[in-house]
Formats: structure tokens, C-alpha cells, sequence
């Protein structure tokens, strides 16, 4: 006798508009796709088609998906904390939207949560030309579902990782997992709902770094003249070796990339003036390999106008998808 389907995102009844009605469940992709808990999910009772957000928030969870309410129609969190708020505990989800039934849902990305690639469509451009070029290349057939947006963009579901957050704005394309968040279905926008448009047996992830690479490669480092290059060494050495205490970690930081950018592969110099000056052999070696993993970016032609090189200010919270 053939075991019956496990039901999935695409099941259950559709409302006006091919929004989902409240039976979106997280495909066989999910972290945990032999957890009893989601098919005991399954039911629905009338008093969860009375409130599809319940009804969906409590399948996310069953899942293991920890989720949290945003603002009616909107995509900013009713919680204090936000997605730091996320949770699983069918008590809690139920209290949450009980009390506010219309309250959109938001699910924490990141293990035990879902990855998820989210393709933007504006009035600056669209996602889709790099959406497809990763799909010919083939680092996305891991993902267990596809959600379009109310914009007209995509949310592609992988499983959860510990990546954290990542954007790249020429692309169109932002991708949420630790320390992030997106709306999920049925939750609309402006009147529009997240809708789901297919459901998959993918089961993995997607590799970041991987995407980043692919569609913004690193320069090579520009070709200079060896006497070029030696006398920049030395001059960088000189300066490095003349740094005070509390700026030697930076300015060794900042001459090693000026080196690398110059495409000086030796560090040698920088390393013995940064002894020199005071750092240790675990704080030199460090801080080379730091600057060697940013070697081909661009930087600025001069060291700074300060004395002390500025570190890079942290990067902005993730933003709402």
C-alpha cells in the first residue's frame, strides 16, 4: 500500500487572489523533515480558518520555524525585540494572535529557521537576471519552496543555516539567515499577499559566498613595476614601525592592504616593523590573515588623514524582507 503524501506549502484551500489560507507548511526541505510535531500539525479546525495567521504562525512552529508578529499589513515587528522575540511555543503563538488576528507573520531565519534568498523587484530594477544566472549555475537546487512577494519579487526557502545576513544591491538580491526575518504567508502588503507558487523536495542550502562570488568577483590586483613596489614596502614598513600603542593592530592592518593591493604577496617587511613597534607574533599573525582575506578590495590611494586608521563601522541590523 503507498504511504500517503506528506502534506506540504501548496496544500489546503486558496483564497481570493491565490493567497494561501492559512496551510502554507514548510516543505520536506525543512531542517527537520521527519519531526512528528509537523504532522501533527496538520488539522485544521474551524476556529483556525477563522484566523489564518494563528492557523499558520502555529505550522510554522510545528516545524520548528520560531515566528513573531508584525504590524497588520506592514512588515515592522509588534514585538519589542522583533525576531529576537521568534519563538515556537504554541502558548505563546496563540496568545500573540488571538488577541491580534490580523497581524501579519514573520518567520526567524537561520537554523533552526529557513534561509532564504530574497529577489527584489523596484523602480531601480530587478533580482531575476541574477536569480537565473545562479539557476544555470546550479546553487539553487537546494530550495524547498518559492514564494512570490507583493512587489513582485521572490522568497526561495533553503534550509537553515548559521551564515548570517548578506546583501548585494547591483544584484537586486538580499539573503536572510542568522539575525534576520521575513514576512511569510499569508501575510500581505499594500493589499497583496505572500503567495506561495511552488513547492520542491529541495533540501539544501544555499552557500553565500558562493552567490557573492559569482555575480561580483574580486579584482585582480593591478601590476606595478618591482622597484615600485619595493620602495612602497619600505615606505610602509617605516610607517608601521613609527605607529604608538593602541594603533598598531589598525595601522598594520591598513598598510598590509595597501601592500596587497599594490600586489606585494610578501609581507615580510610589514610583519617584522610590526614587531618592532610592540605587537606580538599572535597579534601580527592575526592581522595579516585578516588582510589577506580583504587583499583584492579597493581602498583608498592614501593612508587616512588621521593619524589612527578608522575600523570599518559595523555593518547596519539586517533589514526587513
Amino acid at each position: 500500500m503507498t504511504a500517503p503524501r506528506r502534506p506540504g506549502p501548496g496544500d489546503g484551500r486558496q483564497r481570493a487572489g491565490g493567497a494561501a489560507d492559512a496551510c502554507w507548511l514548510p516543505s520536506a526541505g525543512t531542517p527537520h523533515p521527519r519531526d512528528r510535531r509537523t504532522d501533527e500539525a496538520i488539522g485544521v479546525t474551524g476556529h483556525e480558518r477563522e484566523n489564518p495567521q494563528l492557523a499558520a504562525a502555529v505550522r510554522y512552529a510545528a516545524a520548528d520555524w520560531p515566528v513573531f508578529p508584525c504590524v497588520p499589513g506592514e512588515k515592522i515587528p509588534v514585538t519589542r525585540h522583533g525576531f529576537l522575540d521568534a519563538t515556537t511555543d504554541p502558548a505563546k503563538i496563540t496568545w500573540w494572535w488571538s488577541r491580534n488576528p490580523d497581524c501579519n507573520v514573520a518567520i526567524a531565519t537561520g537554523c533552526p529557521g529557513p534561509d532564504v534568498l530574497d529577489v527584489d523587484v523596484h523602480k531601480d530594477g530587478s533580482g531575476f537576471a541574477a536569480f537565473n544566472r545562479l539557476r544555470r549555475e546550479g546553487l539553487l537546487h537546494g530550495a524547498s519552496a518559492y514564494i512570490r512577494t507583493p512587489s513582485g519579487g521572490l522568497h526561495a526557502y533553503f534550509a537553515g543555516s548559521e551564515q548570517g545576513n548578506g546583501r548585494l544591491p547591483r544584484h537586486h538580491l538580499d539573503f536572510r539567515s542568522k539575525g534576520g526575518y521575513v514576512v511569510a504567508p499569508p501575510s500581505h502588503v499594500n493589499g497583496r499577499h505572500y503567495e506561495l507558487i511552488k513547492r520542491t523536495d529541495g533540501q539544501g542550502e544555499l552557500d553565500w559566498a558562493d552567490v557573492t562570488r559569482l555575480l561580483e568577483p574580486e579584482p585582480r590586483p593591478r601590476p606595478q613595476q618591482s622597484e615600485q613596489r619595493t620602495a612602497d614596502a619600505h615606505r610602509l614598513a617605516d610607517w608601521v614601525a613609527c605607529q604608538p600603542e593602541g594603533n598598531r593592530n589598525d595601522g598594520l592592518f591598513w598598510a598590509a592592504n595597501r601592500a596587497l593591493e599594490a600586489g606585494l604577496t610578501d609581507l615580510g617587511e610589514l610583519a617584522d616593523a610590526a614587531r618592532s613597534a610592540g605587537l606580538d607574533e599572535r597579534e601580527v599573525a592575526r592581522t595579516l590573515a585578516s588582510a589577506r582575506r580583504r587583499a583584492d578590495r579597493s581602498f583608498d590611494a592614501e593612508p587616512p588623514a588621521r593619524t589612527t586608521p578608522q575600523p570599518a563601522s559595523p555593518q547596519r541590523e539586517a533589514e526587513v524582507s
